[in-house]
């Protein structure tokens, strides 16, 4: 069957193809994740000027939006796998042909004229991806999924990181704890840092030698953070913020840590804790739906309430106390059968099979 992926975001920042193949991994991934499932993908992605480039079989076609009417009738796809919920004017333009939508963390319109060009594009579809399937509800609230709309839980995405060896990596990276925390994620209200840090400060009144190592990008909430920090001495000298880390950074961290921690109170997926999973770094994360979808309802690692310090300082205590390698060796597998490459692309040909039929 050939399908195209269709990305419809354009970037603001105006950056070139290759660059922006750079910047948005985890669509390319999860083309290339379809294609080894036996899928023919080609990628078209809106851009301020057109290129073709190839990507481990994978021809990712860049153009202008007003464009992709014509070049997708030139492709004659079975299917379009489109990404984001938000693009209901831009599909009324495209040819009518059978069409997923992918969720990428998208909320439901509230204005009248995009509310109408969600339902359209919705109830023309053959079906909505989400992480986890409870994350449609509240498009059904706002009456834009039918009851006959199929709703499909797809990973977002998925990772090449890979287990090493972890005194080597400890070595390498001078990550040290006992346990070791690995933070990757914003400083911003969503990711709830200060809950984490309370609950980390809580867990350390049991565990003398625990650390806390935190990576982040954009950081809204840094004085705050720094500022709890300074004045709970249960924290002094046990949190480290690293701020950026290049991506092949965070996959030595990660192989270094011995659990991840998050406190979102949204996500459309969790690209971090899939990253960590493949690494087998065992996860101690809030119980949101996509988490809980990722995690296997929290077969792997622990789920702790959203704002909860005190559940994850016995989720840290209690996983504290159990043996590492087997919990590594069990968040690995888990990733092998369900978040890998060839699980997402095999997963992704069932639901493309699903909407043919």
């Amino acid at each position: 069957m050939k399908v195209v992926h269709l990305g419809l975001l354009l970037d603001a920042a105006h950056r070139e193809p290759a660059a922006l193949m750079q910047a948005w991994p985890t669509q390319v991934a999860v083309a290339e994740a379809a294609a080894g499932a036996g899928c023919e993908i080609a990628v078209f992605q809106a851009c301020h000027r057109e290129a073709l480039l190839e990507r481990d079989g994978v021809r990712h076609r860049f153009m202008p939006i007003a464009a992709m009417a014509r070049a997708l009738a030139g492709e004659k796809p079975d299917l379009l796998h489109v990404h984001g919920l938000q693009f209901g004017r831009e599909l009324l333009a495209l040819p009518r042909l059978p069409t997923l939508l992918q969720d990428h963390a998208n909320a439901p319109p509230r204005r009248p004229l995009p509310w109408l060009h969600a339902r359209r594009s919705f109830s023309r579809s053959r079906g909505l991806l989400f992480c986890a399937s409870e994350q449609a509800l509240p498009f059904r609230r706002r009456g834009l999924l039918s009851q006959g709309t199929r709703v499909h839980e797809v990973a977002e995405s998925s990772s090449s990181f890979a287990p090493m060896d972890r005194a080597a990596v400890r070595g390498l990276t001078g990550l040290a704890g006992d346990p070791a925390l690995l933070w990757v994620g914003h400083l911003d209200d969503n990711k709830d840092p200060l809950t984490v840090l309370e609950g980390v400060a809580l867990a350390a009144e049991r565990l003398a030698q625990l650390q806390l190592w935190c990576c982040f990008g954009q950081a809204p909430l840094l004085h705050e953070v720094q500022q709890r920090i300074a004045t709970d001495a249960r924290l002094a000298g046990r949190v480290h913020l690293l701020g950026p880390q290049p991506h092949e950074r965070i996959e030595l961290l990660m192989n270094a840590a011995d659990f991840l921690v998050q406190g979102s109170h949204r996500e459309g997926s969790g690209y971090a804790l899939i990253e960590a999973l493949a690494c087998g770094l065992t996860p101690l994360v809030s119980d949101i739906p996509s988490f809980r979808a990722l995690t296997g309802r929290g077969t792997v690692g622990r789920l702790w309430p959203c704002g909860d310090a005190g559940a994850l300082a016995q989720a840290i205590t209690t996983a504290a106390t159990e043996a590492r390698e087997p919990m590594r060796r069990r968040a690995r597998a888990h990733f092998e059968a369900l978040l890998s490459p060839a699980a997402l692309g095999q997963r992704l040909r069932s639901v493309y099979e699903q909407a043919l039929s």
